[in-house]
């Protein structure tokens, strides 16, 4: 899942294919990501993974580098 979310956290959000973001990079305060850019993050998430990802889940916490979002989604799971 990582590979997906870069791919899509550099082609679409960030519309920067050359950029090389690694999976522990601060997404949120960094300003890489604003909060439309979260809203995508979160519906590409949910579309590729078939989870809902409530919006009290969407924090900094969770989302703030990819690794953040495997760990949570290994989490979410997990309550499934």
């Amino acid at each position: 899942m990582k590979d997906q979310l870069r791919k899509f956290i550099v082609e679409e959000v960030l519309n920067r294919p050359d950029l090389d973001l690694a999976d522990d990079e601060d997404l949120l305060s960094s300003g890489l990501i604003d909060s439309l850019g979260i809203i995508s993050l979160v519906n590409f998430v949910e579309d590729e993974t078939g989870l809902d990802v409530p919006a009290e889940d969407v924090t900094l916490e969770n989302f703030i580098s990819i690794l953040a979002i495997e760990r949570y989604l290994d989490r979410l799971r997990g309550q499934a």
